[in-house]
């Protein structure tokens, strides 16, 4: 019973953040969101391998964690890089 509580409090806790991802003003908010999903998917391959009894789960769930770790990180320097570029591009129109 307290399996499917934890389960459906991290499935609201998705919705949220959907929402979040869908409304959020900036590009940095939408990215947030989604590592913060993935975040939340990680919690639940976890539990369910507990659930489970699978062993196996803890290190699907590890790697899933490493894999959107990397990838925020990449998606960061290129909004980084993107932003730069137009900031340039605009101050040497503007000369």
């Amino acid at each position: 019973m307290l399996m499917i509580t934890c389960i459906s409090v991290l499935f609201f806790c998705m919705f949220l953040i959907i929402i979040r991802a869908l409304i959020g003003p900036s590009i940095y908010d939408k990215v947030l969101a989604v590592n913060m999903f993935s975040t939340k998917t990680v919690l639940i391959i976890s539990i369910g391998g507990y659930v489970l009894g699978w062993t196996s789960f803890a290190d699907i769930a590890l790697l899933y964690a490493l894999i959107n770790f990397i990838g925020t990180i990449a998606v960061l320097r290129f909004i980084e890089a993107t932003v730069e570029k137009k900031e340039n591009y605009s101050k040497e129109k503007s000369l």
